[in-house]
């Protein structure tokens, strides 16, 4: 079976020793203040048998807080949970990755007590929805430093890598669609403009972090509501590829679907992003999938690492339990008392709850 076959990354020699990651998550476990709790670690802990593990999602500074309960990378105060964690993970055998964003207008001002910025002002019809205020030239580089000052602390806390998360809509996606971003300087318009947050971001981190670091992004193929196309984010993922990141990401949340842009291809979006990466750039892929088939299948399509999420949920020794021919992961719903097994703490089962059939009642 591929996928649990080992994987060395071409440019660092990191060895993951098999090719599935578990993807970043929210899971709302962490302090108020942004530190790392025991439950957090514990769930992190539980799926080391994962070649890669990825922390959820963790602002870069405190007006990019998403929601509650959020690991924070924003201060050094926070390096000795950050080590205890990363110290965990690579003492359990797996490679390490921090997830870092801002959430930009997806940062609630009940959380950071000031009104959310972007790249533009601009309305959407989402829940709990608050109007941005348009990001000064200063919002911006001081958020370029931030994600630097975010990945140097968690190099020196041990991690592996870190993964900056430009997908599902957060702030590095606002500034690359066309309806969140209608600024007319260097920082959008043209496409090329748009892209020059994340890529500007990338070489910030690259330029913080020692040589050997995994630097990688995450994207989403299309974001419509925002006014992100797959040719959009496939001609990102050729610059970031020129810019030498580690690893692309392409988040599919479907891998078994055709694009949006093309419904009649025959093409999953896993093969959209290997065509548009050259050379020895490493990719990842995830969405969808739950059993080893759709991951050997997801390998097929072109990627050399596969992300397990909600899979690895309900079952947090997916790497192992896939070892035995047959084998099928527990699907939803779950008992909350399997859940609290597969090391879930109660505010992560209440906010798997807000997940349509994810939760049975006890």
């Amino acid at each position: 079976m591929k996928a649990l076959e080992s994987y060395v990354f071409p440019r660092t020699g990191h060895v993951a020793r098999n090719r599935l990651v578990l993807a970043a998550m929210t899971n709302k476990q962490s302090h108020a203040d942004g530190s790392l709790s025991d439950a957090e670690l514990e769930w992190l802990r539980a799926r080391t048998s994962f070649g890669i593990v990825t922390t959820c999602a963790a602002h870069v500074a405190t007006d990019g807080q998403g929601w509650d309960g959020e690991l924070g990378v924003f201060d050094d105060a926070l390096l000795p949970g950050l080590k205890r964690l990363a110290t965990t993970l690579r003492d359990a055998g797996a490679l390490s990755l921090a997830q870092i964003f801002h959430g930009g207008v997806r940062a609630p001002s009940r959380l950071t007590g000031l009104q959310p910025w972007s790249a533009s002002d601009f309305e959407l019809d989402a829940k709990d929805f608050e109007k941005p205020r348009t990001a000064t030239v200063e919002d911006i580089t001081r958020t370029i430093d931030a994600f630097a000052a975010a990945a140097k602390r968690c190099a020196d806390a041990g991690f592996d890598g870190v993964e900056i998360h430009g997908a599902h809509g957060y702030l590095i996606t606002q500034f690359l669609g066309t309806i969140t971003n209608k600024r007319t300087d260097d920082w959008g318009g043209s496409h090329e403009n748009r892209a020059r947050f994340v890529r500007e971001i990338v070489s910030a981190v690259r330029s913080a972090t020692p040589e050997h670091f995994l630097v990688g992004v995450r994207l989403s193929p299309e974001v419509a509501e925002q006014g992100v196309t797959l040719e959009d984010s496939l001609q990102v993922t050729r610059w970031l590829v020129d810019d030498g990141v580690d690893f692309v990401h392409a988040s599919n949340w479907d891998s078994f679907r055709a694009p949006a842009a093309h419904p009649e291809s025959d093409k999953p979006l896993t093969t959209w992003f290997r065509d548009a990466i050259a050379g020895e750039t490493t990719l990842i892929a995830t969405g969808g999938v739950w059993t080893p088939a759709q991951a050997e299948l997801v390998l097929d399509h072109g990627a050399d690492l596969v992300g397990i999420a909600r899979a690895a949920i309900g079952n947090a020794r997916w790497p192992v339990d896939a070892s035995v021919p047959g084998w099928e992961p527990q699907r939803p719903p779950y008992s909350p008392e399997h859940l609290r097994s597969q090391a879930l703490s109660e505010p992560f089962v209440d906010y798997m709850r807000q997940w349509p059939g994810f939760v049975s009642e006890e």
